[in-house]
């Protein structure tokens, strides 16, 4: 499951220093994927994310967390995502190191990769 995200360039952030690190950069756009193991992240987040990034504007830098192994990490990710609650999985896209787009699980449960990665593209059009 981690693979399936740095197979395609993402960065696998695995503590608080290298979360802090790629975030506190103030400048250039940053996506966060909280992966998990929830049949949402297999079957939707994951897939969708990745088809997000086939786009002619995307992030400069890809990263991920996941939940429930990395959790200093996580932990880490997810105070830059407040006043957001907690949700795994989940996709943060900072620019200039400040949250400017947030996907909940709840905004991808019962939705298809496709309407994931349209959904991303956007906020990439507008914001990268």
């Amino acid at each position: 499951m981690k693979a399936e995200m740095t197979n395609v360039g993402f960065e696998d952030l695995t503590s608080a220093d290298a979360v802090e690190n790629v975030l506190n950069q103030k400048s250039g756009t940053v996506l966060v994927f909280v992966n998990s193991v929830c049949g949402c992240a297999a079957g939707a987040a994951r897939p969708g994310v990745i088809q997000s990034i086939n786009n002619e504007k995307k992030p400069s830098k890809l990263v991920t967390v996941f939940a429930g192994f990395d959790n200093e990490a996580v932990a880490a990710a997810r105070n830059y995502m407040l006043p957001y609650p907690p949700s795994s999985p989940s996709i943060a896209l900072f620019k200039d190191g400040k949250l400017v787009h947030f996907v909940e699980r709840h905004h991808i449960e019962g939705k298809g990769p496709q309407a994931i990665a349209d959904g991303l593209k956007l906020a990439y059009d507008h914001f990268c």
